[in-house]
């Protein structure tokens, strides 16, 4: 967006950065005793006016981090993926790993996000750390990849949901051990509908309670956990493996080499732990997002490793034989293991209910989280018909025009599950491909710059800030080529993994918009002109400490 532009939209802040924020500050600013105030003049030194109210604290930040992942719920729905390419091993180990890799992915981001919280979130950071000569065209990559990676990542929640539904239905079995519910492919993509229906309504008409449903939605979650994790290895009708079964066991049956379909089936930890970065996208409904946010993403990775530990662990004990769990037609296979632990179908539907409500209410956090870095993008003018997606709905306080966006694009995505009964492969492959490249983009840009940027920032990572960085950029470049793979082999028409057609389908879309307009007319975010030099100096906006242009200082637009 030019300069212009931006002024005729009303986020442009014209002139000199506040006399109020060059002198220092209290040093409460940005802690605890902060003010919403605080965060609206930090996101005013940054280049937007404020639109979007800040009730949301550090608790309530976390609480929806933890659902944007929802553990167990995420590892439920993509079970299938290391019981076909290894089992316990891939399940546990697999886990283990990438929780620990995504840490340094939250650890890097965090510390970024620390210097510039904003709703644009990665693409935002990018822009402003990025060398002049290029941070037009690296902000643009990284903000379509954030917004395609933020709207299917929540596809694939509420497809994986509506798949997780039928499975659960079905530990009723007919007299002939058949499933009571054979569900048609247009029944699928009607409950589909549904839950994305559902999880906009309550995210556009509940936005106001939202932070008390994520608080629910712990509280939930962990009552559901311990009554699984008691129930299954108390009852254990079918017995419980040992020890060195669930810890040690490889037995991989998708045709892959051994040792490349461990890393296939690492898609189940790589999808559950793909949200990391999207609760940048809620900074302008924080409080004191340069400390809160970072602290939710690190702290939430924590407890979902553990949590994620404490579901799967039981799970691998009481596992029945897993030719037949990976034969299963809905590629859901925790609701027949919980029916065979507990020996019951009504006990086994009673310990899904937990994992269903999360279904629906991470499906509702990723709505959300999507449709404000959609609304962030199109703010800048970088997405076509920005002029209508940009626009607040001030009754609602939300971007009602950008979660309908992202909702449509979502339901027409999902039209290809009536052409590949692999539709939800392509789904969580492309949003962990998307997310995962937007996550890269900044860190990278960060570590050429010699992590400069980052001095100073409200949560430093120190020593450890360039470990964590060359970690995170090892996964990124290791995680995309191997999400494009197919789940196992021999591939057909209606197997293969169409995640690399829905991620070039996305880069073509926005390679076109950029070449058709975006070139001349797209400028970035409303904060200094193109191509200037930033000056060494740097004053102090809030917690933030804001590299200038030299030739903005003092200066008017």
């Amino acid at each position: 967006m030019s300069t212009t532009a931006a002024k005729a939209s009303g986020s442009y802040v014209a002139g000199p950065l506040p006399t109020d924020l060059l002198r220092p500050r209290s040093p409460d600013l940005g802690g605890e005793t902060a003010s919403a105030s605080d965060g609206d003049d930090l996101l005013n030194a940054l280049g937007y006016k404020a639109e979007l109210t800040r009730t949301r604290s550090t608790w309530h930040v976390a609480f929806m981090s933890f659902v944007l992942a929802s553990i167990p719920y995420g590892l439920a729905t993509t079970m299938y993926y290391p019981l076909q390419n290894g089992g316990p091993v891939v399940v546990i180990w697999g886990w283990v790993l990438i929780s620990a890799i995504i840490l340094c992915v939250a650890s890097s981001l965090g510390e970024i996000t620390s210097v510039y919280p904003t709703a644009g979130g990665v693409y935002y950071q990018t822009f402003m750390i990025a060398p002049a000569k290029y941070r037009r065209v690296s902000a643009y990559i990284c903000g379509w990849a954030y917004v395609a990676g933020n709207i299917t990542i929540t596809l694939a929640v509420n497809f994986g949901t509506a798949l997780f539904f039928v499975a659960c239905v079905n530990v009723f079995q007919n007299e002939d051990g058949t499933d009571i519910w054979q569900a048609e492919t247009y029944q699928i993509f009607l409950i589909f509908l549904a839950i994305t229906f559902l999880c906009n309504a309550i995210s556009a008409l509940g936005n106001k309670i939202l932070p008390l449903l994520d608080t629910f939605a712990v509280v939930w979650t962990f009552v559901g956990l311990i009554c699984i994790l008691v129930t299954i290895l108390v009852v254990a009708k079918e017995g419980r493996r040992s020890g060195a079964y669930v810890f040690g066991h490889f037995e991989p049956t998708s045709g892959w080499p051994k040792g490349w379909a461990f890393c296939v089936g690492l898609l189940h930890a790589g999808y559950a732990t793909s949200s990391t970065g999207m609760i940048i996208s809620m900074c302008e409904e924080v409080q004191r997002p340069a400390t809160q946010v970072p602290k939710a993403m690190v702290m939430t990775i924590v407890i979902n490793a553990i949590g994620g530990l404490v579901f799967m662990i039981p799970l691998m004990f009481v596992l029945p034989d897993i030719a037949m769990l990976v034969a299963i037609p809905s590629g859901q296979p925790v609701p027949t293991i919980l029916r065979s632990a507990v020996g019951s179908s009504v006990g086994a539907i009673c310990l899904l209910i937990p994992l269903m409500v999360l279904g629906i209410l991470c499906g509702t956090a990723c709505t959300t989280a999507a449709s404000r870095c959609t609304w962030a993008f199109a703010r800048d003018g970088a997405i076509p018909g920005a002029k209508w997606w940009k626009q607040v709905h001030t009754g609602l306080d939300l971007p009602l025009n950008a979660m309908m966006l992202s909702m449509v694009i979502q339901i027409l995505l999902g039209v290809i599950y009536f052409g590949s009964s692999a539709a939800f492969n392509a789904f969580s492959g492309v949003g962990v491909i998307c997310l995962t490249i937007s996550y890269a983009v900044p860190i990278a840009v960060s570590m050429i710059e010699k992590r400069k940027h980052v001095m100073g920032a409200k949560f430093p990572l120190g020593k450890l800030g360039w470990f964590c960085n060359a970690v995170a950029l090892a996964w990124s470049f290791f995680a995309v080529p191997l999400f494009c793979m197919p789940a196992y082999l021999p591939v057909t028409a209606g197997t293969v993994n169409y995640a690399p057609v829905v991620f070039v389908g996305f880069t073509s879309i926005s390679l076109a918009w950029y070449i058709t307009w975006g070139h001349k007319n797209y400028a970035g975010p409303p904060t200094e002109q193109i191509g200037e030099d930033v000056a060494p100096i740097t004053t102090t906006a809030g917690d933030v400490k804001k590299p200038v242009p030299v030739e903005a200082l003092g200066k008017t637009d």
